[in-house]
């Protein structure tokens, strides 16, 4: 163990290479530039422009450095600390012990939840706040480095953190006792969710628009009353390594109250104590092994809403979030907590170590295609149908076997599409970013709703022999390949094709309407 901060001063970690991921590109082939020309659109009937998205972010904002043990000394510390941890983690228990018994008795015989806790539960409080910087204590956090002072409750009663670990909110609990905004989760937590009741959580559904939107008019409800302790919220939604600043979320902005950001930092130089891609048992372990854990907290100057009307939501969230990341002398991303639910599911099915190739910068795909966590999710399920590879990408066979393409002149012109590096192969962020971009054309839908009417029989249904007849005008088809799409058309199996089946096919697999794209153009020659 080192201090990283020799001088007093606060610090945080620089960018390292061991952040960036560099990829490197032949331009050249036997000495002679080589030139692509764009591949041609079967999409622009939709009036859909060709595919350009920027190259993924290189950076990881979410790895933890120090996943492994390594090097004599930190073995070395951890078996001179193992019995030095037994004695943390007995405080550790009693620490929990005590502020969950005393919240109890606090909270005993407290009806109305909606109003502010009486004065008597909140100095009896005080025993569990205490008990919460033991339990920093029992972490290894024997001191903690704080620069500036909270603002006072009147001027600023929101307040923003970045998020890098779960013990953020343990040591704002024993600061600053403040009400914050979390996952309804954590409710059913044992012990633990007893005691943040305490604090007058406000619960949120993060998939849910009307449980947003109840959080948002609670926060606004709080703010407004100095009865209620400040609002405190992580924008990020979730923990990074410390090294970037994520995309902020804007419900603690939309109520328009002053806000003070307060930056922490967790400087190392053996053990990375963020909360990453590790689990919270190792990150535990880990912790009660050392010597000591550096904290640094920084206060920084209250972040107002301007008066003028072109300070949007959006606006007053970049304004703190430059402050913050400014603070931390960190760069900004474009990342979420999508990003996390999607790497997460990726290892889950893939059952690789490391799936970080499958981030798509939530903040960037819901800016440029309106598409949301929940639709990302289901973009992935069907991209890990496709068996990607262990770089987590799909070549042509594989994408035009799943949906029963085949191999023809339109079928390449569809992957190619998605294909925006001409590498034979896409990734879940080109195949994301194409069906959105696809989906949200103006055409799209009323194309849908034509082709089908072009394709129906008199009982309103597509059979398989009519689907058939389509397809032959537009691809080189076995009798397999009908097979495989017409199961896939016909949503509920009954062997008959429904215009609602047809619809949530389309919606689902929104690049399959370019099979239909005679139907769609016979259809408007008609029309003029």
């Amino acid at each position: 163990m080192s201090n990283p901060s020799t001088n007093g001063e606060l610090t945080s970690p620089l960018l390292s290479t061991s952040d960036v991921i560099l990829t490197i590109s032949d331009s050249t082939a036997n000495g002679h530039s080589v030139t692509t020309s764009p591949p041609p659109n079967p999409f622009d009937f939709l009036g859909a422009s060709p595919l350009e998205i920027p190259p993924p972010s290189p950076i990881d904002p979410f790895r933890n450095h120090t996943l492994g043990i390594r090097g004599l000394y930190e073995w070395c510390k951890i078996l001179i600390c193992l019995p030095i941890a037994a004695v943390r983690l007995a405080l550790f228990g009693l620490s929990l012990a005590v502020g969950y018994a005393v919240t109890w008795v606090a909270l005993r015989g407290w009806k109305d939840l909606r109003s502010p806790l009486t004065p008597w539960r909140r100095r009896l409080m005080w025993v569990t706040r205490i008990s919460a910087r033991c339990i920093l204590f029992s972490f290894g956090y024997h001191w903690i480095n704080r620069k500036g002072k909270p603002a006072p409750r009147e001027l600023a009663p929101i307040a923003v953190s970045n998020h890098v670990s779960y013990i953020d909110p343990i040591y704002y609990f024993y600061e600053l006792f403040p009400t914050i905004v979390a996952s309804e989760s954590h409710d059913a937590m044992p012990l633990v969710g007893t005691i943040i009741r305490a604090m007058q959580v406000i619960y949120v559904d993060r998939f849910s628009p009307a449980s947003r939107k109840f959080a948002v008019n609670e926060i606004k409800r709080k703010a407004a009353s100095n009865s209620f302790p400040r609002v405190m919220l992580f924008p990020e939604g979730t923990t990074s390594n410390g090294r970037f600043m994520l995309s902020f979320q804007h419900g603690a902005f939309v109520p328009g109250f002053p806000i003070q950001p307060i930056v922490v930092r967790y400087p190392y130089v053996h053990f990375d104590q963020s909360w990453g891609n590790i689990s919270l048992l190792m990150l535990m372990f880990r912790m009660f092994t050392q010597f000591h854990n550096f904290m640094e907290v920084e206060y920084l100057p209250v972040v107002h809403p301007l008066k003028s009307k072109n300070d949007s939501v959006a606006h007053f969230a970049e304004r703190t979030s430059n402050a913050m990341s400014s603070a931390l002398n960190v760069l900004q991303t474009s990342h979420a907590f999508g990003d996390v639910l999607i790497v997460s599911k990726a290892a889950e099915v893939t059952k690789q170590a490391d799936c970080s190739n499958y981030m798509v910068e939530m903040a960037w795909a819901k800016n440029m295609f309106d598409i949301n966590t929940s639709e990302a999710l289901e973009l992935l399920d069907q991209f890990l149908s496709l068996d990607p590879d262990s770089n987590g990408r799909v070549g042509f066979h594989e994408f035009s076997t799943a949906f029963g393409l085949g191999c023809s002149p339109l079928s390449e012109k569809i992957f190619r599409y998605f294909d925006v590096e001409n590498k034979g192969s896409i990734s879940f962020r080109q195949y994301l970013a194409g069906s959105a971009h696809i989906r949200k054309q103006e055409m799209f839908l009323g194309s849908c709703v034509t082709a089908f009417e072009k394709c129906k029989n008199t009982n309103f249904h597509i059979s398989f022999n009519e689907l058939a007849d389509v397809l032959q005008s537009t691809l080189t088809c076995t009798n397999n390949n009908v097979s495989r799409l017409f199961s896939i058309f016909d949503i509920d199996k009954d062997k008959l094709v429904s215009r609602d089946d047809f619809m949530t096919c389309l919606d689902k697999y929104p690049f399959l309407i370019a099979l239909f794209t005679h139907c769609i153009k016979d259809s408007i020659i008609e029309i003029v």
